[in-house]
């Protein structure tokens, strides 16, 4: 148990790694072939936070674990929201200034509510992932557009802050290699979680369905947690907010779509019965405190969502 824990978590950490300089390597790509950086930071810096989440959901589909895969998503989804965002505004108030963030939020309630007709026949289809990845693609459009736009007016906050955040010293060559290594790493990675977590489920009689909401939610929220924190630190907010509100769109649309495509099937009704309707209630409450004109989201705030957490984890484990 303790042997299959420690590969668990060296897996897990390989993975958030390999996902960085995976996404460190494509930016620095692009941008040499002339991409405009301010594309490359909302589609290919905001989706990499959601990679260690596909690499470990496609995993378990394919190992006919889409209990796993289902629960990851989910679980991944309310982890940003009430323990990560709750956790930073409990440390610190989160203060936001950009009108992108927050006509992202809109997009997150549709996507979320979309992923309720899909899930609330408890299986995924060929046909719900094809639906899934059609929403991310509209998704990728309009976000490109109001970047763009923002972009034009030379004023949103979360524009300037994912072009700072581009790497300046670009290599090309060393890009490449990192983009190699990367794609070694990451599925190795990913094989090493979901084989060591199945480990630990048969060994301490859990469900892939709890496994998946707990040890993998967790584990592959961390990009998420590093940039918040990162954005804390540096004062940039809005950067940080931005990442988990689109971390979760990708998680709904590209890492539940992916797995449906390549291994439909049911799943535990538990997902949509319990888990789904937390998803949906902490994404409400984040859009009601993001959509309020005090653009903030104080300790209070942070406190009642860390306990809401602590509470649904306290149901899941009892």
């Amino acid at each position: 148990m303790l042997f299959a824990t420690s590969l668990l978590i060296i897996g897990l950490i390989l993975l958030v790694y390999g996902a960085d300089r995976l996404v460190y390597s494509a930016a620095v790509l692009s941008r040499s072939l002339g991409v405009a950086p301010w594309l490359i930071g909302c589609t290919i810096v905001a989706f990499g936070t959601s990679l260690p989440e596909l690499l470990v959901s496609v995993t378990a589909a394919l190992n006919n674990q889409i209990d796993m895969a289902v629960g990851n998503i989910l679980g991944s989804n309310i982890i940003n929201i009430m323990l990560i965002v709750g956790g930073a505004a409990l440390i610190r108030p989160v203060t936001f200034r950009s009108d992108i963030v927050r006509r992202e939020l809109p997009l997150l309630l549709l996507i979320t509510l979309l992923c309720s007709l899909l899930l609330a026949d408890h299986s995924l289809g060929r046909l719900d992932g094809v639906l899934l990845l059609a929403a991310a693609a509209g998704y990728l459009l309009i976000i490109v557009t109001i970047s763009r736009l923002a972009l034009r007016e030379g004023s949103d906050t979360l524009t300037r802050e994912q072009l700072a955040e581009l790497p300046q010293d670009s290599n090309n060559t060393v890009a490449v290699l990192w983009l190699v290594l990367a794609f070694i790493i990451m599925p190795i990675s990913a094989r090493m979680v979901i084989d060591n977590a199945s480990v630990l489920a048969r060994y301490f009689g859990l469900s892939d369905l709890l496994v998946g909401l707990t040890v993998l939610a967790i584990g592959t929220s961390l990009p998420e947690l590093a940039t918040l924190v990162a954005g804390a630190l540096k004062g940039e907010n809005d950067i940080a907010l931005g990442n988990v509100i689109g971390s979760n769109i990708f998680n709904s649309v590209i890492v539940l779509g992916v797995p449906a495509l390549l291994s439909p099937g049911p799943f535990n009704p538990d997902a949509f019965a319990r888990d789904y309707w937390v998803m949906l209630a902490a994404s409400i409450i984040l859009a009601a405190l993001c959509l309020r004109k005090r653009r903030r989201i104080n300790r209070l705030s942070g406190a009642l969502l860390v306990c809401g957490f602590i509470a649904y984890l306290a149901v899941l484990l009892i």
